[in-house]
């Protein structure tokens, strides 16, 4: 299946998902058939995740040990390194300083009118391992069995790093090894291109279910917060790439081009994970080197969320305008930097960004469960930061690789 006639199938999924949802809404609501409809055509949805799971662990790590052992020696390594940390967290203060001035702009949360819940009412969010001792801990794995089955991608990276230096100085002695490693990453994209067969049903799965669940007058309800951050996406989405069109000129707009399909695929399924390995064959066909390409995007998919880290500053200033809580300057700058902080700590955690914010809330006197406020429509702006976050670390891998001289000029 070509790339034009996936996009189109996933987008003429994602319509009928919309259409079928709000009639079984309508319809299957009072008689229970709407939820146990959400019930088992969100598994559809499930299946294709986890076959998606299935291919990053050894992806990752196959892709990132050749790279790292064909790129030389440990102060290549370590410039390539710096580069990437230099950008990530560059584009991580863009981020959260544009949430906060579109924020301010918009006021989202003034005269939204909705019931306040509880100080007291339970999230049901676990922040139990989000804590900065704990974040250190866990870079660091046990077992890279453990790893590598809960699909911890922050711990497969600090593994294949050690392996791929260990590789790279045995030299010619290693290089069959690495040859077979090098295959088993086309193996893996190979099978990525099977299982992308099913992306239009997960996707309509998707789709479908929440709206079931929701009906589209959720949309309504939160209309302004969720148009306020949809632009704001957008505005965010033109500063990455200008910013980026500064080392890629041009070229930046035909990456933005060539990566529709996998921001397309993470906007419509909610998950950045699930567009990883389409968005990594995208930026080498692009001209990145495998050897940059694969060191850059798996640490991206832990350090570099340009979506979520907007997401955060957002909606915890959104949720103070609900309460009619005034935050001075002095305090939203400050929040930013706790942002910077607390934001890196959270790979591999489920509902990620509410978990952020829920931890941010209560350290600047505002309550936690001003969360529930956006729970019901969380999916929705989830579309958005997992589209987001595709779009930023697919123009960081061409930014480092152009830096570090290994963009083909005449790539696709």
């Amino acid at each position: 299946m070509t790339s034009k006639k996936l996009t189109n199938f996933i987008l003429g999924a994602m319509l009928l998902g919309i259409v079928s949802g709000y009639l079984v809404h309508v319809y299957g609501s009072a008689s229970g058939f709407a939820a146990n409809y959400v019930e088992y055509i969100s598994v559809l949805t499930d299946i294709f995740l986890r076959l998606i799971k299935m291919i990053i662990a050894p992806l990752v790590f196959s892709t990132l040990v050749v790279g790292i052992a064909r790129m030389g020696d440990a102060s290549a390594i370590g410039r390539v390194g710096l580069k990437t940390f230099a950008w990530f967290i560059g584009m991580s203060l863009v981020s959260i300083l544009l949430g906060l001035l579109m924020v301010n702009l918009l006021h989202p949360g003034i005269g939204v009118n909705l019931p306040i819940p509880e100080v007291t009412a339970n999230t049901g969010l676990d922040k139990s391992g989000f804590n900065v001792r704990e974040f250190f801990k866990h870079i660091f794995p046990s077992s890279i069995f453990d790893a590598m089955g809960k699909n911890e991608i922050l711990q497969i990276v600090v593994f294949a790093i050690f392996f791929g230096v260990a590789a790279g100085s045995f030299g010619q002695r290693a290089e069959e090894f690495i040859r077979n490693l090098d295959m088993l990453s086309h193996i893996m994209l190979k099978i990525t291109n099977a299982v992308m067969k099913f992306a239009p049903f997960a996707v309509f799965a998707a789709v479908s279910s929440v709206v079931a669940e929701n009906g589209l007058a959720i949309l309504m309800t939160y209309g302004k917060f969720m148009a306020s951050f949809y632009g704001s996406i957008l505005i965010l989405w033109l500063v990455i790439v200008l910013i980026s069109s500064i080392v890629l000129k041009r070229r930046a707009f035909h990456l933005v081009s060539m990566l529709r399909q996998p921001i397309l695929l993470a906007f419509s399924t909610a998950s950045s994970e699930a567009a990883y390995p389409m968005t990594l064959e995208q930026v080498e066909k692009f001209g990145c080197k495998n050897k940059i390409a694969s060191f850059v995007l798996p640490i991206g998919y832990s350090f570099n969320l340009d979506g979520s880290m907007m997401y955060c500053s957002f909606a915890a200033v959104f949720i103070a305008q609900v309460y009619s809580i005034d935050m001075t300057l002095s305090q939203q700058l400050l929040m930013l930097l706790v942002l910077m902080i607390t934001s890196k700590g959270i790979a591999g955690v489920p509902r990620a960004s509410l978990v952020v914010i829920a931890a941010t809330l209560s350290q600047f006197n505002l309550p936690e469960a001003g969360v529930l406020l956006i729970l019901g429509v969380d999916h929705f702006l989830d579309m958005a930061r997992s589209a987001t976050n595709v779009l930023g670390n697919g123009l960081a891998t061409a930014v480092i690789s152009k830096w570090e001289g290994g963009l083909d000029p005449h790539g696709s």
